[in-house]
């Protein structure tokens, strides 16, 4: 058995939290979606951008974290994969829920005019003592105010620590029922299909429970989409044969995935909403999404799977990141709106805030301190790349 790096799992993990934070910046813009905090300058045209990155935004990373976890499982005991796990999810995960989440719940709760309504005005110190003494809040005072505190951007944690426990079982069953090995043998169509098939699946059995909340206790259906994705990505991971089809599809699956993003807005737009065309289009967009997601993948495999100075930097600080981005996003949201300033110079401006302030924060306070690294989950500047048995 031969093992080939695959830099292309690491760039696409980059990208991926890049695309996130770009996603996030939207979300201030785009018209009739709810959000924080939202800019005066918002946009209806800006939906159909959103909505075909929103097709594959999160299951890519939950896919991109199985093929890590598969990674990982082969390097270290499974004692040793949980504990490494845990603690590089857990760590952050508390101190961002603990110290950078806590502001976007106040500048929202400012912004709807829930604290000025029933408190007649709080400082942020005020603030933080009624939120983390847990006095109850005014419902839809923030993200989460019903459960008295929330952790906004950062649900992907607690969700991927979750499956990540999971696997350990799942991995077992996986071998020992010969599924893993009878995965790799999928043909062209049943790599498309299949998947597919799973999603439609549980939509049928989750029928009055679809939509996602990220409350990770009551949150039936995410839950089935996200494991699905996240173990899809333990599954392909060292698949020589299913990387040999993605790769040879690719052209396949991108045309598709155009033809399909097409028909699934004609059918939410164009048309009247009837119940047929309603289940149509979820048939539609499981598909949209699944193509998306072989396209991303097999483009990526072909052009992105060898070595890049940016790649190591990218890794390496892609965690700190995601914690720190949202908050900035609407601080400076906030902060700006007042001047109006015209969409695209407020755009540009909270862009250049936004990831400014990730490169700032990581270059000058994280990257400086191994306790803080550590903390806030930055890699080591020596750590590997992803790889493939063969």
């Amino acid at each position: 058995m031969t093992t080939t790096r695959r830099y292309d799992i690491d760039a696409l993990r980059a990208i991926a939290f890049l695309v996130l934070i770009f996603y996030h910046i939207g979300m201030f813009y785009v018209a009739d979606w709810g959000w924080h905090v939202k800019s005066a300058y918002q946009s209806e045209w800006l939906k159909f951008p959103m909505i075909l990155v929103n097709q594959w935004r999160m299951p890519l990373l939950f896919l991109i974290s199985g093929l890590a976890s598969s990674f990982l499982l082969r390097k270290l005991s499974v004692r040793g994969f949980i504990k490494t796990r845990t603690f590089r999810l857990l760590l952050p995960f508390t101190v961002g829920v603990l110290l950078i989440v806590p502001p976007q719940a106040y500048l929202q709760a400012l912004s709807n005019g829930s604290i000025v309504k029933h408190f007649g005005g709080m400082s942020y110190s005020e603030f933080l003592w009624h939120y983390f003494t847990f006095q109850g809040w005014p419902s839809n005072a923030f993200d989460g105010s019903a459960y008295g505190f929330t952790w906004n951007h950062l649900w992907f944690i607690p969700y991927l620590l979750v499956y990540t426990l999971l696997l350990v079982p799942l991995r077992a069953i996986l071998y020992y029922s010969r599924l893993e090995s009878a995965f790799n043998n999928l043909g062209a169509a049943g790599l498309i299909v299949l998947p597919v098939l799973l999603q439609i699946l549980w939509q049928v059995i989750l029928n009055d429970e679809q939509g996602i909340n990220h409350s990770l206790i009551n949150d039936s259906y995410a839950h089935a989409l996200f494991l699905t994705f996240f173990m899809l990505g333990y599954l392909i991971s060292d698949k020589a044969k299913i990387w040999a089809s993605i790769i040879r599809l690719r052209w396949f699956t991108l045309l598709s995935a155009i033809v399909s993003y097409g028909s699934l807005i004609s059918l939410w737009w164009v048309f009247n909403e009837t119940q047929w065309q309603d289940h149509l289009a979820g048939v539609v967009a499981t598909f949209n999404q699944w193509l998306w997601l072989l396209t991303v993948l097999g483009w990526a495999a072909t052009y992105l799977n060898k070595p890049a100075a940016w790649l190591s930097y990218a890794n390496n600080r892609v965690y700190p990141w995601y914690i720190f981005h949202q908050t900035l996003t609407v601080a400076a949201g906030y902060f700006l709106k007042p001047f109006a300033l015209g969409g695209l110079l407020e755009f540009s401006l909270l862009s250049l805030i936004t990831i400014g302030g990730c490169l700032l924060l990581t270059e000058t306070v994280i990257a400086r301190s191994v306790i803080l690294s550590n903390v806030f989950g930055k890699k080591p500047d020596s750590s590997g790349t992803f790889k493939i048995s063969q």
